[in-house]
């Protein structure tokens, strides 16, 4: 954030949405007019592992009356678990065993950069090679060469 004394300007590029600038200065800022939620996917804390966090799969949704994008959304997902579900087993884990690009491609949904944990450092989602531009190829021998373990 910056203040030059009059006004207060937001970098929304730096902005991770916590909330916090408008908990600690709720009379500076207030929530803006264009509201709706977003849909994380597949957490679960079980007791031997440990935690295991959620898939941002819908950064942001607008979320008015009737709900039908939302109820889309559900009606997608609902009906690729029962498919592709094991027994007892948790939305994250199918994600998790079938690829987050596969569940992606189920649910109608385009990868979107605000889905990756840390931008540019570890990303989670791996595009088709028909979505990246100029193609996949790579000398895979060559490559094994210049990287030897």
């Amino acid at each position: 954030m910056d203040w030059d004394g009059k006004n207060l300007k937001i970098w929304d590029e730096d902005c991770t949405r916590c909330m916090h600038c408008i908990r600690v200065m709720p009379r500076a800022l207030r929530p803006g007019l264009d509201t709706g939620a977003t849909i994380p996917v597949g957490a679960k804390a079980p007791i031997l592992e440990g935690a295991q966090m959620s898939s941002v799969v819908i950064p942001f949704i607008k979320m008015e009356p009737p709900f039908g994008e939302f109820k889309e959304f559900v009606e997608k997902m609902w009906d690729w678990w029962m498919e592709q579900g094991k027994n007892r087993e948790r939305l994250g884990e199918t994600i998790q065993r079938l690829t987050l690009r596969e569940f992606l491609k189920v649910c109608d949904l385009t990868p979107d950069p605000r889905m990756v944990n840390t931008p540019r450092f570890n990303t989670y989602i791996f595009y088709d090679p028909a979505d990246v531009p100029g193609g996949w190829g790579h000398d895979e021998k060559a490559y094994r060469e210049r990287h030897q373990a």
